[in-house]
């Protein structure tokens, strides 16, 4: 079997949701091919080598730096097809799921999004996804001779097997018909550590009492070197910005933990965390309902307590 793997890239930087996939695929055994298109550090594409990846093409068109869905559909396709692929990973994402679709039309091949752990193939090729916002699993079977998987966060352990990748320039014929969509501009997320990514999410709501308190937050995310996000009426006051906004509507994380801070718990947040491996909520009222989700919880002023948490994890460390 011949996995391809779709490497995403952020500022010529490889995801780490991506080295969870290129784990992934060689974990199922055989063959693991990586895909990277667009602008990419040299240092970065050496590297893939070292979680699994066999080879890596890079197809360097700076018309790929645009990250247009139907044109990185087609490249893939095209991949696929030249390495005799049987098998395309990548991360699920705001790219990656719509792209996965994509190759799977094109391909005739069975997808499944939200893929959660590694096939079973003693009669098939079953695949277990999450589904209903992580409240349940699905098994299916992908019957197809081509497979398309796209994983979710955290599915694959990110280890280095110490192998190492050839490099080869991939070139690629960019036809016209797949850019009939235009990106007119486009809003980066700041911050040291993005939401999609993070391992550590300290995240606040109604209860911090206005923007001019988040410097508590953000003294905990930073010494934890973690992201802040924030919960929907947050950033629909303009409390904190939108890219923040973690729930059902917003970015949906799942890092190893989870600090809520002042946060409820409405039914749309907690969809969009209950990925999470690890969950704190600190809040002043006891019967918050997020404090049923938690797997700890602190039932106080988070005034008081999160400066005093972030002296002693200062003092830890």
């Amino acid at each position: 079997m011949t996995a391809l793997v779709f490497i995403e890239t952020s500022e010529g930087k490889v995801k780490k949701s991506s080295l969870e996939a290129v784990c992934y695929a060689k974990a199922m055994g055989g063959k693991v091919i990586a895909i990277v298109l667009g602008i990419a550090e040299a240092s970065e594409l050496q590297q893939i080598g070292k979680y699994g990846a066999e080879k890596v093409l890079h197809a360097a068109d700076p018309k790929l730096n645009q990250g247009i869905i139907q044109v990185y559909a087609s490249v893939l396709t095209k991949a696929m097809q030249d390495e005799q692929a049987d098998v395309l990973v990548l991360a699920n994402s705001s790219l990656g799921t719509p792209v996965a679709a994509k190759v799977a039309v094109k391909t005739g091949a069975s997808f499944a999004s939200n893929v959660v752990e590694l096939p079973d193939t003693a009669s098939g090729f079953v695949v277990k996804r999450s589904i209903y916002t992580g409240k349940a699993f699905s098994h299916v079977d992908l019957k197809g001779a081509k497979k398309v998987i796209a994983l979710k966060k955290n599915a694959a352990e990110v280890k280095e097997t110490g192998g190492q990748a050839s490099v080869v320039n991939y070139a690629v014929t960019l036809s016209d018909a797949d850019f009939n969509t235009t990106i007119l501009a486009s809003e980066k997320a700041t911050g040291e550590v993005l939401l999609p990514e993070a391992e550590i999410v300290v995240s606040g709501g109604r209860g911090m009492k206005g923007p001019e308190h988040w410097g508590i937050l953000e003294e905990l995310a930073k010494t934890l070197h973690a992201a802040t996000g924030c919960s929907k009426p947050v950033s629909d006051i303009g409390w904190r910005p939108h890219h923040e906004h973690v729930g059902q509507t917003g970015v949906k994380v799942a890092p190893q933990l989870y600090i809520a801070i002042g946060i409820s718990g409405a039914i749309q947040h907690l969809a969009g965390v209950n990925s999470s491996k690890c969950i704190v909520v600190i809040n002043k009222d006891p019967e918050a309902p997020f404090f049923k989700a938690a797997d700890y919880g602190i039932v106080g002023d988070a005034f008081d307590i999160v400066p005093k948490l972030t002296a002693a994890i200062k003092a830890a460390q």
